[in-house]
């Protein structure tokens, strides 16, 4: 069998989450076309640099947490799942002091369409990097079991975990791509 169905099963589910993130983006790049006067706001570019690097260090990590069970290197791997959950949580540390200034700024979605798209776009995305650090958190603690049983079966989960997760950085790509920098 070319997939196993733990494989097949995260390909439709992100396929069903790129259904969700390209109507987020294409509701985004329809009212930007069709506004007469579209909001003009400055968004921190350094701190989205920052978190870019941020998640793009950490699908390497991710990857290496994979490839270190491959080789068999359950220490190894430990070391770069942890280091991928350590960067997600820092991303959304920074998210967090992003959002406490347009909070206090009074930016919230209520104040243009702008930046109730802004919320919507960011929040979903930061909903789905908790997800990913939650089921990553659990393979680092009590799901870590299944390596000593079933090694080859651990080893998919985390693959498909992996998945999600370049995705989940995939998508900020294009967020910052639109919301940053156009």
């Amino acid at each position: 069998m070319l997939f196993r169905s733990g494989k097949l099963g995260i390909w439709l589910f992100l396929s069903s989450e790129v259904m969700l993130f390209a109507g987020l983006f294409s509701s985004y790049i329809l009212l930007r076309t069709g506004s007469v006067e579209w909001p003009r706001h400055v968004l921190p570019v350094g701190m989205a640099t920052l978190n870019t690097a941020l998640l793009i260090t950490s699908s390497m990590t991710m990857v290496m947490a994979w490839a270190s069970l491959k080789m068999g290197n359950w220490g190894r791997h430990r070391l770069f799942l942890a280091a991928t959950i350590a960067l997600g949580v820092a991303f959304l540390a920074i998210k967090g002091v992003e959002y406490r200034e347009h909070i206090a700024a009074g930016e919230l979605p209520s104040h243009d369409t702008f930046f109730a798209l802004y919320w919507t776009l960011t929040g979903i995305h930061a909903l789905h990097l908790v997800g990913g650090l939650v089921v990553m958190l659990y393979f680092l603690g009590p799901g870590a079991r299944l390596w000593a049983d079933r090694p080859e079966q651990f080893t998919n989960r985390i693959e498909s975990t992996g998945l999600y997760w370049h995705f989940v950085d995939f998508v900020w790509i294009f967020i910052v791509s639109t919301l940053y920098f156009i």
